[in-house]
Formats: structure tokens, C-alpha cells, sequence
């Protein structure tokens, strides 16, 4: 039986797929569980109809993440802290605190976890760092660290 998978399934496929099973598999386990339906024509249609709109959106996507990576290259990002002697800082600066200061400043939100951080910065001075937007688009971006 030839059937459409809602969700994934380990060692038949994932789901949006279209996969040939065995016909007691597919009627005893898969469509009463709702983790696939049968595929009909209609389905068929159905299914091509919503890759083609998830596709158009991940385009869209995509478009934006390259504007907005556009954008930050071109920024400047200043944080002001305190040091001690030879510009040691007392304490570090760490993405959370670059991602709130990007919101303050440009009033660009974006989240920590995308800010790429090896370790925290420890020393005054001027660093380039790159922030994932979307799995495809890399920004870089310039941070000050300074008195």
C-alpha cells in the first residue's frame, strides 16, 4: 500500500513523504495512529499544494535573513564596561549581552543563541563576530568593547 507519511517514521521515512508499505502495517499500525494517510489522488494533490507554499515561505524567508544580514554587517556595536589594569575586564561580555546591546542601540532583535561565541571576551578591544540568521546566511558584525 502506498501511503503519505504525517509524521516520522523510523526506517520507512519522514514525514511529507510518500512510501510504499506493506498493507497490514499501513491499515493496523500507520493510518489509525495517524501517522500516515492513504494516498489518494486528492492527497497527493493536497500535499504537492502545501510543499509548494512551504517552499514559497522559505524563500521569503531566506530573502529576509539576506536584507537583515545586509543590514548588521554594515553595524558598529559598542559596549562600555569596566576593566582593570592591562584592559582585563572584570567579568566577560557574552552573547547575551552583545544580542542586548544590538537591541538597545540599532533596535535589531536577535537571539543569543544565534550570536557565534567561542569563548566569552575578557579583553578591551575590537572583535568580529558572525551571527547565524538562517542556515544558509552568515552576518559578521563589528563589536567594541571599551571603557
Amino acid at each position: 500500500m502506498i501511503v503519505i507519511l504525517e509524521k516520522d517514521v523510523k526506517g520507512v521515512g519522514k514525514a511529507g513523504e510518500v512510501v510504499k508499505v506493506n498493507d497490514g502495517y499501513a491499515r493496523n499500525m500507520l493510518i489509525p495512529r495517524g501517522i500516515a494517510k492513504e494516498a489518494t489522488d486528492g492527497n497527493i494533490r493536497s500535499l504537492e499544494k502545501q510543499k509548494a507554499i512551504q517552499e514559497e515561505q522559505r524563500q521569503k524567508d531566506l530573502a529576509e535573513a539576506k536584507q537583515l544580514a545586509e543590514r548588521i554587517s554594515a553595524l558598529n556595536v559598542g559596549i562600555v564596561t569596566k576593566s582593570g589594569e592591562g584592559g582585563r575586564l572584570f567579568g566577560s561580555i557574552t552573547s547575551k549581552d552583545i544580542a542586548d546591546a544590538l537591541m538597545q542601540q540599532h533596535k535589531i532583535n536577535i537571539d543569543k543563541r544565534k550570536i557565534v561565541l567561542e569563548s566569552p571576551i575578557k579583553q578591551i578591544g575590537e572583535y568580529e563576530l558572525d551571527i547565524k540568521i538562517y542556515p544558509e546566511v552568515t552576518a559578521k558584525i563589528k563589536v567594541t568593547v571599551s571603557l
